[in-house]
């Protein structure tokens, strides 16, 4: 494996699922039956869904390694080897914490430094009654490739599209598709996203690599979604003019947009093809987006704090909204930084502590070894991992625990068939991220629906990016095509 690549480092040999041959295959469904049930009940019985603070997720899985624990006592297993394999899971996960937190800092410092707002800004003048869907795919994307959200993507210009295409005449079924194609694409594909964080640290790769290994997948995938919408495009007639100019004009009062400020973005991209390590990328992309604060968005600043370091530093660890004459907007220029990352390490250390415990009692060997029983091949595995995110994005309905669970099951299983660990992270994403906006009682299906005032039934069949997205990395698989073997040591 390549140097540089951080997390492909680790020494897997210290992390093979342990086998208890005492412990049966019931046995070792108990803590995930219990923690699936959990999970059911929360989503169908609960109605305040921010009980404990919001970090309900983080607390179920808690509690299943409770009950992951209980099931090794009574299969002897001492309590010390349940702790070593928490602190081995743990440990492999400090510089998947590390880069979300930079991530969190890169989003608040784009957004201050003017370089998020230039994107939405150009991308916003693409658009053209002809190329409408087409146009809109491109905008979600760009706009969520500098957010790394598909939510706000969708909240703010997700929300304008559907508004002006509405008005134009085009089925609002479409349009939300359009819309959700994009966003979900730049999601994927975005470092600043926590899903695509979230991934690679349950597959034992890193960031960038994963991003570079995904692109294989994602953006064949992403051509054909653009050529069907330019097609249906074609296809039909709109009426009168797609205005933005309202948009524009709110943006330009508010920030000095200049061609100047894609000098950051280039300079990460650069510095990813690069290969530099993803701490060095990152840190370099605040380090500069601070620079072009101060020289390009000295007013957007002073309006933020008394001092302008002090508005900087906020943009680094706390919460930044900058507020502009058009409410649409005002939710797209926010950013959390550093600390709207907690809850995405918070579920990844409670994902640890559960997949420790389970590997620590033997439960991961029972259960992976019965599913390899059926996928006996490479595609098999592959298939196996498409179903698992699938079921959770349906059972558990959430894309979080769709990566978190599936990924922690299978990364052994990858690792003995010689697969490199950014298989599994593709495959996560190819089939837990993109498709939990499918799913009317998931939560991303029951938020876009809700945002967009679509429902999952209306855009589902025009969300082409996101059901195509499975087929394609199963097609991939079927044919061997670009499946990355680990390298003899």
């Amino acid at each position: 494996m390549q140097e540089n690549d951080n997390l492909s480092e680790i020494k897997t040999e210290d992390q093979v699922i342990i086998d208890n041959k005492a412990l049966s295959f019931f046995e070792a469904l108990i803590p995930v039956v219990m923690l699936m049930a959990m999970l059911a009940y929360n989503i169908f019985f609960v109605e305040d869904q921010e009980w404990f603070g919001g970090y309900t997720n983080q607390i179920i899985l808690l509690l299943g390694g409770g009950i992951a624990a209980i099931v090794g006592f009574f299969n002897k297993v001492n309590i010390k080897i349940m702790l070593k394999e928490v602190w081995e899971n743990l440990r492999s996960v400090f510089v998947p914490i590390m880069i979300l937190f930079l991530v969190g800092a890169l989003a608040g410092t784009w957004l201050v430094s003017g370089v998020i707002p230039a994107m939405v800004y150009y991308g916003l003048q693409v658009l053209s009654p002809e190329i409408f869907l087409p146009a809109s795919v491109v905008i979600a994307a760009v706009i969520s490739i500098a957010t790394g959200s598909s939510w706000t993507t969708s909240a703010t210009v997700g929300i304008a599209l559907v508004g002006i295409g509405t008005a134009l005449g085009i089925n609002p079924g479409m349009i939300a598709g359009a819309v959700i194609s994009g966003a979900y694409f730049g999601d994927k594909m975005s470092p600043l996203s926590d899903t695509t964080n979230l991934a690679p640290a349950m597959a034992g790769t890193d960031l960038f690599t994963h991003i570079r290994y995904m692109a294989i997948t994602t953006v064949p995938t992403i051509i054909i979604t653009l050529i069907v919408f330019a097609i249906i495009s074609a296809n039909i007639d709109p009426t009168g003019t797609a205005d933005v100019s309202n948009l524009l004009a709110s943006i330009k009062n508010t920030f000095h947009i200049s061609p100047w400020l894609f000098m950051v973005p280039v300079t990460v991209v650069a510095l990813i093809l690069l290969k530099t390590k993803p701490l060095i990328a990152l840190a370099s992309g605040i380090v500069l987006a601070i620079v072009f604060a101060f020289i390009f968005q000295a007013p957007v600043l002073e309006n933020l704090s008394e001092s302008k370091f002090s508005a900087v530093i906020n943009s680094i660890f706390t919460e930044t909204s900058i507020a502009t004459d058009n409410e649409n907007l005002n939710d797209l220029f926010s950013a959390k930084g550093m600390q709207g990352m907690l809850w995405t390490i918070y579920l990844i250390v409670c994902a640890m502590v559960f997949g420790g415990i389970m590997d620590a009692i033997g439960a991961l060997s029972r259960i992976t070894k019965a599913l390899l029983s059926i996928a006996t091949s490479i595609f098999g595995l592959f298939a196996s991992t498409v179903v698992s995110c699938l079921g959770l994005n349906i059972i558990a309905s959430d894309q979080y625990l769709a990566i978190v669970i599936p990924g922690k099951m299978f990364k052994q299983a990858y690792i003995d068939k010689g697969l490199a660990p950014e298989n599994l992270s593709r495959t996560l994403e190819d089939s837990g991220t993109v498709t939990s906006v499918l799913i009317p009682w998931n939560t991303c299906g029951a938020y876009q629906s809700g945002v967009l005032g679509v429902g999952v039934g209306e855009y589902f069949m025009y969300a082409i990016f996101n059901w195509l997205s499975p087929f394609t990395t199963l097609i991939f698989a079927a044919l061997n095509l670009k499946i990355k073997m680990l390298k003899a040591k």
